[in-house]
Order: structure tokens, then C-alpha cells, then sequence
């Protein structure tokens, strides 16, 4: 019965063998009979049928495949009936067997729907799947991943796949999966590769070793599949399928994977588009970034190097585990912190210029006239004007003036003379000011000017509508000079009202600060910057466990965000993915 399960179901067979014996003289048996032996049987055991038996009447049963059948009636012991009764049982066995045709013929059709009704939903299924998994991300390498993922794991005897991608006229891999080293990099020399890509139809090669179009561009390999991947206005690349063995692929293969590329041909031109547009913006925002800090030679490039430090430092909180065994970073928000870093001083684009890259407490021209004034009293008093005035150029310059020097200055300031009935002070009330502070050249005014560029910095971005894990850009730029005791600016924020990323965009940034030359001091050297970091953190005003990694691991923060760097200058990935993995 089990060979006959293709053209009939065995309870019907069955059925209908047993109610076609009310036709048949009683004693009668039918048996149904594929090549030499009998399968299904009414009246009688199928091991009891005799092909040998003389009153044995066959009728050809005619079913679509397999070997000859037929339909018997034995009638043993019955021989002695007349040839009429003989040839009324010949006609029922004419119609019974011209009945089982037409069912095995129903039941043909009935499988024929069922298979394509079942490819259809396969279809469907692999339609639903597919437009998930290819569309889940817009980031191109996940994205053919996923394509090679699915021919992989799918019902395609593929040994191995590669997906080559379009740009400019030439194909390059985009990813492998059971390809030797040297991949299926030498398939698409072939001419049969570049037949595809000109019909823009996919072919299915089962001995290259027979086609004319393959001169073993690739070794070790016998059949292939090749299949463009179209988007609706272009190809953007062909999916490539070999096995190791002759003969492997079928059309139903091919139909299957044509449904998967017109998919992929959308998705895999969604991720083009988008990184094409994260490329113009990072682009954009490099250049913003590099007009700010040019404003300042001494600033130049330190917006891409906090950006870098800090992207580079979230990955090694992300692989720390004892620390922060529970803070992760996802790549989204490595580019969110890299982003930040690169936008973090734009504010200062609404800043003064005579304060931004103020050098010296009071300015040249100024303190050229505080000279002639100087030289006047001098000339009046017998005053030493020209070492005094040296000193007050000295002074000027200083970012930590000596008690000595602030008292020179306070004494200076006392001293007047008298012209036309009036007294004239050596320094006026403003330029004393300047004179007397204790640290750097920035007046309390002036500091908050400065201070006012995160605030700034958010004022602007409110404009851009930063989405795909970017929303918390803005809040990260705003915070980056706060500090744990609410000592920062520009909202005094504290503690947990600071961002993780923040705090730890703060860290870089005043190392990057200090490691760099400006115009008001020099560069000091990696340790120092890591001492004042330390002493940032005992004192409250960043994160202890932060700053602590930080110093752990400077040399790999500042390796890695070099090899970023490069990178990003040559329009390369940063690697951040592959150093994660």
C-alpha cells in the first residue's frame, strides 16, 4: 500500500476495493497490482495473489508515474461460469479501474493545489521572515548578513555564498559564508557573472565544467547559482551560491531565492541611502566642528579628538566588568557619545572672539598705552618706569601671578601723579582688575561668557532633529562641563542628574585640555593630566570609578581613538564594531 500512497490514500483504496466486491460474484477477490505484486486487496490477503492463476481477469490501471498497474479480479473456482458472465465482470473491471483513474486523477490535482498552496506560504513566510530580518536595521553589513543568514539556514544546497555589492561599476564582497579564504572573489571575472548582471535575470549553472562562459575563475567549486539583487531603480548587487558538487540547484531553488533578493534589493538599497546620509551628515558636523575650532589655532582638532577619546572610551566601559559590570554601550550609542564629542564646543560659535582666545590678561594695545602712561610719570618723577613696566608685561602673561606680583600690582595702582590739578592713577580701576586675578586672564564676566557655551551649544542643536539613537545628543553636550557637586555650569546639575555619557565626555575633555598646548599655557604632560583628574575625582567633581578607568587604561583610550581618527579621515568605518567584537 505504501507505493500507492502517491496516487491514492490508502483508506479510500481500501474502501472502494471492498464496495466494488457487491459487483463481483461472491468468492471473487481484487487485487491491485504494481509491477509483479499486489498492493491493495478486497476478497483476499495480497500474499495469497497468484500471477500465474488462469482465471485471473486484468484490467491496465493508468496512474501518472511509477511502474505498470493494474487492476485483477481472481476467480478461482469460478471458471466454470459462462463467457457472458466473463465478460460482464471484464466490464466492471473496465469501469472500476476507469474509476480509480479518474480519482488517482482528482487526487493528482488535489496535491498539485496542496504543493502550491504549501509554496505559496512558504513564500509568504519566507516573505514575512525576510522582510523582518532584512529590514530590522538600516546598517549595510547587518543587512547582507541577514541575506546571506536566511540562503544559509534556508532549503538551498549551497556549500558556500557570497553577496557582492555594485558601486561604480564594480563588485566587491560584502560577505561570505563556507567560502575558502580567498572567498568567491574571482567570480564575478567570469563571464558568466557579468551575462547576469547584463539580463539582470538569474541562472542556475549545474556543471561550470560544461559552460563555456566559466574558465575556473574560482576553484573547487562545480555548480552555481547567480542572482541579481534588484532595488525598483537599479541593481545594487548578486547574490552568488556554489556547491562543491554537480547538480545540486533546482528552478523551485531559484524561484525561492528570487523572492529573498527582491527583499534584499530594497533593504540592501534602504542601508545604502542611509549610510550615504549618515556619511553626509558626520561630514557635515566635522566640518561645523572644524570651523569652531578654528577660531582658535590653539583649539584646532580638539573637538575630533574628544570625540574620538570619548567613543574609545565607552568601549572599554562597555568591556569593563568589574566596575561597571552593568553598564553597556550598543553602537548606536558610541556614535551618539563620538557625535557629541564632535558637537560638544559649537556653542562657543556665539562667543566673543576678543574673549574666546583672550591670551593675556589685559590686551597688547592696552597695555602699550598703560606703558606710554608709564613712561610719562617716569619722565615727571624720576620713576623707574622701564622695569616696572617690564614686570607689568610679565604679570600680564602669568597664569598663577606670585603674592609679590599681585602686591606690585596693588602698589602700582596706588600711585598717582598730579596733572593740571588732578590725580592721575598708573592703572585705572578696570585694568587693576585684570591685573589682580589670582587664576588665568578671564575676568568673572568674561568666565561666564565662556560659561555659556554648553547652554549655547544645546540652543543650536534644538534645531536639528536628532533621531536613530541620537535623542539624548543634546542633553550629553549640555552637561559636559557640570560636576558631581553641582560646582559646573551651565545649570549647576548634580549626581544622578548627570548623564553616565556626560560624566564621562567631562573626563576626556579635560584631559584632551590639558595634554594640548593653548594660548594661555603650555602642554602638560599625560601624567599630569591624569593627577588633576584624580584630583578632580577625591575632591567630588567627577566620577571616581570613571576617572580610575580612565587612567587604567589612557594608553589604550588614546591608541584607539588615533586608529578612529584615521580612519574616519580616509571615509573608512572608525572599526569600532570590529574592536567591540
Amino acid at each position: 500500500m505504501s507505493r500507492l500512497k502517491k496516487h491514492l490514500p490508502a483508506d479510500f483504496l481500501r474502501d472502494f476495493l471492498e464496495r466494488s466486491l457487491v459487483l463481483l460474484p461472491p468468492g471473487a477477490a481484487l487485487y491491485v497490482i504494481l509491477g509483479s505484486e499486489a498492493e491493495a486487496a478486497a476478497g483476499g490477503r495480497p500474499e495469497r495473489y497468484s500471477p500465474t492463476c488462469p482465471d485471473n481477469l486484468s484490467v491496465p490501471l493508468f496512474f501518472e508515474e511509477g511502474p505498470p498497474a493494474c487492476l485483477t479480479l481472481c476467480l478461482d473456482g469460478l471458471s466454470a461460469r459462462s463467457s457472458e458472465d466473463r465478460l460482464a465482470w471484464r466490464r466492471i473491471l473496465d469501469f472500476l479501474a476507469f474509476s480509480l483513474h479518474a480519482a488517482s486523477q482528482a487526487e493528482s490535482a488535489r496535491r498539485a493545489i496542496a504543493d502550491e498552496t504549501l509554496q505559496k506560504y512558504r513564500e509568504l513566510a519566507l516573505l514575512h521572515r525576510s522582510v523582518f530580518a532584512l529590514n530590522n536595521t538600516l546598517r549595510l553589513r547587518d543587512t547582507t548578513r541577514a541575506l546571506l543568514e536566511e540562503c544559509r539556514e534556508g532549503a538551498v544546497p549551497a556549500d558556500m555564498g557570497c553577496v557582492f555589492l555594485e558601486s561604480g561599476g564594480a563588485f566587491t564582497s560584502a560577505g561570505c559564508f563556507g567560502a575558502p579564504p580567498s572567498g568567491l572573489d574571482g567570480v564575478p571575472a567570469s563571464r558568466l557573472f557579468r551575462e547576469v548582471v547584463e539580463s539582470g535575470r538569474g541562472e542556475i549553472v549545474n556543471d561550470l565544467s560544461r559552460d563555456p562562459r566559466w574558465a575556473g575563475e574560482t576553484p573547487d567549486i562545480r555548480s552555481m547559482l547567480v542572482l541579481p539583487v534588484l532595488s525598483p531603480v537599479r541593481l545594487v548587487g548578486v547574490l552568488v551560491l556554489a556547491s562543491r558538487e554537480p547538480g545540486p540547484f533546482k528552478a523551485a531553488h531559484l524561484k525561492h531565492l528570487s523572492t529573498l533578493a527582491s527583499v534584499a534589493g530594497i533593504a540592501v538599497s534602504n542601508a545604502q541611502n542611509f549610510e550615504g546620509i549618515q556619511v553626509l551628515m558626520e561630514a557635515l558636523l566635522q566640518a561645523l566642528a572644524e570651523a569652531i575650532d578654528a577660531r582658535d589655532p590653539f583649539t584646532a582638532g580638539h573637538s575630533e579628538r574628544v570625540a574620538s577619546l570619548a567613543a574609545a572610551f565607552a568601549q572599554v566601559v562597555d568591556a569593563d566588568e568589574t566596575r561597571f559590570p552593568h553598564v553597556t554601550f550598543s553602537e548606536e550609542e558610541i556614535n551618539e557619545v563620538y557625535y557629541a564629542g564632535i558637537l560638544h564646543d559649537i556653542g562657543k560659535i556665539g562667543i566673543k572672539e576678543e574673549v574666546l582666545t583672550k591670551d593675556t590678561r589685559l590686551p597688547e594695545k592696552l597695555l602699550e598705552i598703560i606703558g606710554l602712561r608709564l613712561e610719562l610719570f617716569g619722565s615727571c618723577a624720576d620713576y623707574p618706569w622701564r622695569k616696572a613696566y617690564e614686570r607689568l608685561r610679565a604679570i600680564n602673561a602669568t597664569v598663577t601671578p606670585s603674592r609679590e606680583d599681585l602686591e606690585f600690582v596693588r602698589t602700582l595702582a596706588g600711585t598717582a601723579w598730579n596733572v593740571e590739578g588732578r590725580p592721575v592713577p598708573l592703572l585705572r580701576e578696570d585694568e587693576q582688575r585684570c591685573l589682580l586675578l589670582a587664576y588665568g586672564n578671564l575676568t568673572p564676566e568674561e568666565r561666564h561668557e565662556i560659561e555659556r557655551h554648553p547652554a549655547e551649544s544645546h540652543r543650536i542643536l534644538q534645531h536639528i532633529p536628532f533621531k536613530n539613537g541620537l535623542s539624548r545628543l543634546r542633553t550629553i553636550v549640555r552637561q559636559h562641563h557640570e560636576r558631581l557637586d553641582g560646582s559646573g555650569y551651565p545649570d549647576g546639575a548634580r549626581g544622578e542628574d548627570i548623564l553616565f555619557q556626560s560624566r564621562l565626555l567631562a573626563i576626556v575633555d579635560i584631559y584632551d585640555a590639558i595634554t594640548q598646548e593653548r594660548h594661555y599655557k603650555p602642554a602638560s604632560s599625560s601624567q599630569a593630566a591624569l593627577n588633576i583628574l584624580r584630583d578632580e575625582a577625591r575632591g567630588g567633581r567627577l566620577d571616581r570609578d570613571l576617572v580610575e578607568l580612565f587612567c587604567e587604561n589612557v594608553e589604550t583610550v588614546c591608541e584607539q581613538a588615533s586608529y578612529m581618527r584615521f580612519r574616519r579621515r580616509r571615509g573608512m568605518p572608525d572599526g569600532s564594531q570590529e574592536q567591540r567584537q
